[in-house]
Parts: structure tokens; C-alpha cells; sequence
């Protein structure tokens, strides 16, 4: 299904007297409306059904060292545009997606510049895209943007769902409060977290969730960030406006430019049903159709790895503690002690293999793999990784001959010591060591600040080797999961060999202290807004001092929510993230992660509440298998479900994970029940879930 209508209004409007214009949602639910003030100022604003979701706000930019573009516009003229197609996913949530909107394009031209602006607007029945695009000119060409005057000015004192702003890292639990609580809340447990670099007391990041008094639920992030600075935003909080604040290079500068150029998408979604903020694709709509000609090499992945034991301090990244035996940049171990705790040792690994290999899992994770480990922890920040040396007790060579005889692939890690243009230099050999070594898939890391210049994690600088990384990796054909990277804005469409991020508080803070138990009742509605997320769940074993005694640390979950996090936290590369003998001990469980699928012909939004709880059932890709997620958060509640999303006509075995009567994330985390039932599309059940915990069924046609 393609149709596309064009409808040319490019008239002198200004000649007319004519600024004003506006554009409707397909479903004309939604309504834009664009504006120039008396000063010249572009405006816009956005109802949902007669209701104000964004009041007038200013467009514009100042630029550094050069005259703004805020002011003194006039509209030259204006095109309209309807777009409606399907296109298919290399993965996904569902097997098609339709891309349907209605476009606005404006051309302004500042009278005392003569510079040209373009603004296009994009409007989805779930919400608006819109972004700036400057055309080529004779009187713009390089400038540096100082500051993005956009704004969304709220319509009341909404509750939103946010995290500090910060320009390296985004792995904070979220806080839930009212506009104007957040700069009494950003107190100093949590500045104490930001990085020194972050920029105010009212600063959020992206993608922020809210919520209307009148039951509206707004949704504002970025699509198909290339080649510019991350937005967050900075919120006027006794006007209740949004300002856009972009992330600065280590020189204070935000994005340099050259026109011709567009900068990326401003999103923002609409509904008064929360379970269409999960469903919309608007922001792998708006980015640039795939660039990689050959998609089959890119394979979702379910895996097990050498992991949770490091991070929970059970098992150490470093070969040895003999600090003084390994010199800095030294990869002769021959005189280093082993610590025996290293457990990328070829003995544990093949244990790793084998348990996959039994279990039917893709792929092995090891961490830890490569020599330097100690230099970098032990007594150097600068120390840089070669991505292809490997420690006295890892043989790479045997492992992948093992690996590939029992059908199991090997996961390569990447950790960069931020050292982003050490690895830039050994990306070309990094990959072809992977090629020749049967890796087809990386998992990269950016611990710790940016060298050699303390460059933000988020400026427009790092972005662009993000992106440079994920390209590279398309030429050898490799898939990325790249952690502690800027947080998705839906560039896997255009290379889906990106096929996973962190860029969120993760699995690993479990071992860090924990986070909240409504944390995964946020993140679809935050991070995963943008793409899937390297969640890692999985965890069975909640008492973290049952693998290291010195870690007093607790997963705040129970084993029925850690299982329906492999539906809910959507990814086509999904961990299972405990240790083999903790599965051992509930096998019955176990096989829910076993049977779950990675990738979708189609998803239901059943039940959503930002914060509270999240219900989804998805289609297993090729097949007629159905699996179900319910995660709960911060309080018990029963869950009231249909099955009417099955195929009429035909009967189905569901076989149901839940939490026990007595379930209790912090004291009883690993009561559950496993009951097996007969159901079809006429089928409902009322199922109870207990903070932090939830449900998971996997449906099997009889």
C-alpha cells in the first residue's frame, strides 16, 4: 500500500498578508498550527481533540558569532504533502510498519539576513515530527549554533516521568513528579551523580514522558540524530516551557554546520491512551529508509555470557592483580600472577558453550577476553585497549572451534576506555580480527570520560563516531550493541546492524544497589522510545551476597517479572543474564526464556500505565506462538486480559508463569506458580501481580 498526494501552495503568502497555517493529524485528532509573531518569530501549537498539548512556542536559532535566526522572518511559501505506506523491518516489534502522515513545509527568509530557514512538519495520528532544514545559499554556508531556541510550552503542571539532565550517562532510576517539584527534587543526592558538565537544576533528558490532569499522555523526544548535539531540556518551570538545550563539545560549542543541512527531528506524542505511546513507530518513521542493501547477515540473538559474575564482583575483568608485573601498555603476562578470579578462562567459556548449546541459545557474551584490564582499573584512566590481544588463559582460536562445533556463535567485546580515537584506529583491524574469527557481533563500551579531551558522551562529536562505528561495522558485517553510547532515536531502521544500546540504567545497577521496582514500567515509555535496549533480565537469584559475599546488593523483582521483561522490554537481542547454576535450581522457570521469542510478527498493547504497570502480547515471528509480558510496579494490582488478539477458530495451550500468593519482591522474590490452561480468542483471564513483580504466558497452538 503506497499512496502519496502533493499539493503545491508555494505562493507569496507574505505578499498576501498570509502567515498562519495549519495541518491535521491523518485521523484529525491532532491539529498544528503555525505561526509568525509581530516580531517575526516562527510559533507553533498542538491540540489533541480540542485540547492544548503544546501552547505557542518559539522556533529559531543564535548562532555563534553571527546575526541570530530567530526573528524578522517572512514565509516565502509553503508545500502540503500526505505520505501513506508499509515497510518491512529486518526486526521488530511487528513484521510491517505503516508510515502514514501528513506534511507541512514552510520557507522563510529572514528580510535582514536574506537567509534561508525551512521547517517541516510532519503529523501522525500519534503525534508531530518536525525539523529545521537550511537549504544551500549565498548567504549562509559554515556556522556554529550557540543555542536551539525551540520550546514546548506545556499546558499546565503536568507529572512526568524524568531524569536528570546530564551529558554523559543516563543511567538514573526515574523520578515521578510534578513540573514544578523537579527543581526541588534535583537535590543533592542526585547532583552529587550528575557530571560536572551538566547544566541546571531543572535540566531533563529525553525521551520525557508526562501526564495531563485531563488524562492526556505526551511523550517529547528526537528522531534521527546525524551529525548534531543531543537535546535535552531545560524547563522554564514558572512558565512551564520546555527550552531545547544542546549538548556542548568540550569547547562549549554545540553543533557546527554547513548548508545544505537538516538538523533531527523534534517528536512529540499525543494520546489519551497510554498504550499508543508504546505502539507508535513514529520515531522509526521519521528516519531514512535502510542503507545496507544485504540485510541477512543480521540475525536477532538470544545469549548467555561471562557477565553478572563480574559485575556483581564474583569474578574480576583482569587476568591478574600483579599490577606491577604488567607495565602500562605491556601485553607479556609471562611474569604476572594470576588472581584466580579472571573468568575469561578457556574452562569457564566452554562451560558458558555448553550450556548454551544445551539450552539452544545463539550466542556466548565473554567479557573480560583482552589483556589491560588491570592497567586500566588498577592504575591508569589512560589506558587503551587493541581489541585483538587476549589474555595468557583465553585460547581465541579454540574457543571458536569449540563454539562452532556445538552450533554456538562467540559475541566479541569492545571495551574503549573512551579512548575514542584509539579505537577509531583500530576499527578496520578490530573487525577483520572478529571476520576472521567468526564474531559477527560486538558489544562495545564507553566507560568513564571521553579521551583525550573530556569530550561529552552526547556532543555532536561523539555522536558522529557512534554513527561512524555502526557504518564501519555494516562494511564487515557486524552487528552493535554499544553501552554507555548516546540513547537511540530510531537510527536502527537506516542500519539495523545497530541491534542493541544501553543508554539507560540497566540489569547491572541491580549489583550497584538496585533500582526501583517500577523502573521497567517507565523505560518503554522513556529510553526504548528510540530502539531496543540491552536490558540483560533474566536475574533469578536476587541476593546478590550469594555470589559475593562483600556485595550486600538486592534485584528488586521477582523471577515472574524477570520473565516477562524478555516481552515488555522489547529487543532482538535479549541476554539471559544469570549464571547457569542459578538456573539449574528452577529449570520449570527457566524454559519461559527458553521458548520466548527475539523477533515479531505482531504486538498488542493490552494494558499500560506509565509507572504502574505494562501488559503486551507478541506474535512470534513465522509462527503462530503468542507470548505475553505483564510487569507491575509500585503497587499489587489484578491484571484484567482478552485473548481476543488469537486467531479465531483455533485452540492454544498457555502456560502461565506468575507470581505466587506470597510473592514479595525484597522478601520472598522466588514464589511462582506455573499453571497450563486452554484458551482461544473468547478466552480472559484475571491474573494478580505484586509490586515488582508480574506475569509471563507463553502460547502454544494445540
Amino acid at each position: 500500500m503506497k499512496h502519496r498526494f502533493n499539493i503545491l501552495i508555494f505562493t507569496f503568502l507574505t505578499f498576501l498578508g498570509i502567515n498562519a497555517q495549519q495541518i491535521t493529524s491523518p485521523d484529525g485528532n491532532s491539529v498544528l498550527e503555525f505561526d509568525l509573531n509581530t516580531k517575526g518569530t516562527p510559533t507553533y501549537k498542538l491540540t489533541y481533540k480540542n485540547k492544548a498539548v503544546i501552547k505557542a512556542s518559539k522556533l529559531g536559532f543564535i548562532f555563534k558569532d553571527d546575526e541570530n535566526l530567530e526573528s524578522g522572518f517572512t514565509i516565502l511559501g509553503s508545500q502540503t504533502d500526505s505520505f501513506d505506506d508499509i515497510w518491512k523491518p529486518v526486526w521488530g516489534e511487528e513484521s510491517e510498519i505503516r508510515n502514514h502522515y501528513n506534511e507541512l513545509l514552510l520557507h522563510l527568509k529572514q528580510e535582514a539576513s536574506q537567509r534561508l530557514m525551512d521547517i517541516r512538519f510532519r503529523m501522525y495520528d500519534e503525534g508531530v515530527g518536525f525539523r529545521y532544514e537550511f537549504p544551500e545559499q549565498p548567504h549562509l554556508g559554515h556556522f556554529v549554533i550557540e543555542d536551539e531556541q525551540t520550546q514546548f510550552a506545556m499546558a499546565g503542571d503536568h507529572t512526568a516521568f524524568w531524569i536528570p539532565g546530564d551529558y554523559d550517562t543516563q543511567e538514573y532510576d526515574y523520578t515521578e513528579s510534578r513540573l514544578s517539584e523537579i527543581r526541588g527534587l534535583m537535590d543533592k543526592s542526585i547532583t552529587e551523580n550528575l557530571s560536572q558538565k551538566s547544566f541546571s537544576s531543572t535540566g531533563v533528558q529525553t525521551s520525557l514522558m508526562l501526564k495531563t490532569d485531563a488524562g492526556l499522555y505526551i511523550n517529547i523526544h528526537e528522531a534521527a540524530l546525524i551529525d548534531y548535539s543531543v537535546m535535552h531540556l531545560e524547563l522554564d518551570d514558572k512558565h512551564m516551557v520546555f527550552n531545547a538545550w544542546l549538548t556542548p563539545d568540550s569547547q562549549g560549542n554545540r553543533p557546527y554546520m554547513v548548508a545544505p543541512a537538516n538538523t533531527p527531528w523534534r517528536t512529540v506524542m499525543v494520546s489519551d491512551d497510554a498504550r499508543d505511546i508504546l505502539a507508535s513507530r513514529m520515531t522509526y518513521n521519521l528516519n531514512a529508509p535502510c542503507e545496507i542493501e544485504d540485510t541477512s547477515w543480521i540475525k536477532p540473538v538470544k545469549y548467555v555470557g561471562v557477565w553478572w559474575e563480574m559485575i556483581t564482583g564474583m569474578s574480576s575483568w583482569a587476568y591478574t592483580n600483579d599490577f606491577k608485573a604488567v607495565k602500562l601498555g605491556v601485553t607479556d603476562y609471562s611474569q604476572a600472577k594470576p588472581n584466580g578470579t579472571h573468568a575469561a578462562n578457556n574452562k569457564h567459556v566452554k562451560e558458558l558453550i555448553d550450556f548454551a548449546a544445551l539450552h539452544g541459545f545463539d550466542g556466548v557474551l565473554v567479557e573480560g577476553w583482552n589483556v589491560g584490564w588491570e592497567d586500566w582499573f588498577g592504575h591508569s584512566k589512560d589506558y587503551v585497549f587493541d581489541f585483538v590481544t587476549p589474555y595468557p588463559d583465553f585460547d581465541v582460536d579454540e574457543i571458536q572451534n569449540y563454539a562452532k562445533s556445538k552450533g554456538v556463535e562467540m559475541i566479541m567485546h569492545h571495551e574503549t576506555s573512551s579512548s575514542v580515537r584509539n579505537y577509531e584506529r583500530h576499527l578496520d583491524g578490530a573487525y577483520k580480527f572478529m571476520k576472521d574469527h567468526g564474531y559477527h557481533a560486538v558489544k562495545s563500551g564507553y566507560v568513564g570520560d571521553i579521551l583525550p579531551r573530556g569530550e561529552n558522551h552526547y556532543s555532536q562529536w561523539m555522536v558522529n563516531h557512534y554513527q561512524y562505528a555502526i557504518e564501519k561495522a555494516a562494511e564487515y558485517e557486524i552487528m552493535v550493541n554499544a553501552h554507555e553510547a548516546v540513547r537511540p532515536t530510531g537510527i536502527a531502521r537506516t542500519y539495523p546492524n545497530l541491534i542493541g544500546n544501553e543508554s539507560a540504567r540497566g540489569t547491572e545497577y541491580q549489583a550497584f544497589g538496585g533500582s526501583k521496582p517500577n523502573h521497567v514500567t517507565v523505560l518503554p515509555f522513556t529510553r526504548l522510545i528510540g530502539g531496543p535496549m540491552d536490558y540483560t533480565p533474566g536475574i533469578f537469584e536476587m541476593d546478590v551476597s550469594k555470589l559475593n559475599p562483600n556485595n550486600n546488593s538486592h534485584v528488586n523483582s521477582t523471577i515472574a517479572n524477570q520473565l516477562a521483561l524478555y516481552v515488555t522490554m522489547y529487543s532482538p537481542l535479549q541476554m539471559a543474564a544469570d549464571l547457569p547454576e542459578n538456573y539449574n535450581r528452577f529449570l520449570d522457570a527457566f524454559q519461559f526464556i527458553k521458548d520466548v521469542a527475539v523477533d515479531w510478527d505482531k504486538s498488542v498493547y493490552l494494558e499500560a500505565e506509565p509507572g504502574s504497570y505494562i501488559t503486551i502480547a507478541r506474535k512470534a515471528k513465522g509462527t503462530n506462538n503468542w507470548f505475553v509480558g505483564n510487569v507491575n510496579g509500585k503497587a499489587g494490582r489484578i491484571s484484567n486480559i482478552s485473548f481476543d488478539f488469537l486467531e479465531k477458530g483455533k485452540k492454544y495451550i498457555a502456560t502461565i508463569y506468575a507470581d505466587a500468593k506470597d510473592a514479595d519482591y525484597k522478601t520472598n522474590p522466588q514464589a511462582y506458580t506455573i499453571k497450563k490452561i486452554k484458551v482461544t480468542s473468547k478466552s480472559k483471564l484475571k491474573q494478580n501481580s505484586v509490586e515488582g513483580g508480574g506475569y509471563a504466558i507463553s502460547i502454544m497452538e494445540e
